[in-house]
């Protein structure tokens, strides 16, 4: 009886841990490292082809900006693929489609993937 009381405790804490484990890999910190030559002072993401543009995550820096090989903290975003938006201390605005966001990793913006761009 007393092994089985065991187990039966075990099987709740493993579970438990499973679940809270889960629930951790679910949160993972997603980050964007601008590669581009100008410090990004504006950024949104939407949905890729949906135009449903999201809050401009330079908020989510102290200074407001992402400088030149700067990482950035994404955040209200699931993985998925996205279009980003950003605008960049020189004027310009530039729309990037289908970009790959994954969980826990960090996705780049190169100057070569500048193409779709306006001032």
């Amino acid at each position: 009886m007393r092994v089985h009381i065991f187990a039966g405790v075990f099987g709740c804490l493993a579970l438990a841990l499973g679940t809270s484990s889960a629930v951790a890999q679910s949160s993972k910190t997603i980050r964007f490292w601008n590669l581009t030559l100008y410090t990004v002072t504006e950024m949104h993401m939407s949905p890729a082809g949906q135009n449903a543009w999201g809050a401009d995550q330079c908020k989510n820096d102290r200074d407001g900006t992402v400088d030149h090989n700067e990482r950035l903290r994404i955040t209200g975003i699931e993985p998925g693929r996205y279009d980003v938006k950003l605008a960049d201390k020189i004027g310009r605005r530039c729309t990037v489609r289908n970009v790959e966001v994954r969980d826990g990793a960090i996705f780049t913006i190169e100057e070569k993937h500048l193409t779709d761009c306006a001032k």
